[in-house]
């Protein structure tokens, strides 16, 4: 049973990095093509579901979100948390 919760877990915060991760690069395409953003709601909604740690990432590979302090301050506090987390699971 364990086994098997723990799996469901780690699955489920996969699946997060990955949405958290492909939201930020499609943010910032939009960005640079003048289009209708992503809402900052959003995004912090997705890092404290669980893709805090793929908003980071997606954060730091497209130079995205760079200069405001609070994304790179609450998504890397929320990465670790959520390492913390994974961890202890």
């Amino acid at each position: 049973m364990y086994t098997y919760l723990s799996t469901i877990l780690n699955s489920y915060f996969l699946l997060m990095f990955i949405i958290g991760f492909i939201t930020m690069g499609v943010d910032k395409w939009k960005a640079i093509n003048n289009r209708w953003r992503i809402p900052e709601k959003r995004l912090w909604l997705i890092a404290w579901i669980g893709g805090a740690a793929g908003t980071w990432l997606g954060m730091i590979v497209f130079h995205h979100k760079t200069r405001h302090l609070q994304f790179v301050y609450g998504f890397t506090i929320l990465m670790f948390i959520e390492a913390f987390i994974i961890y202890k699971i």
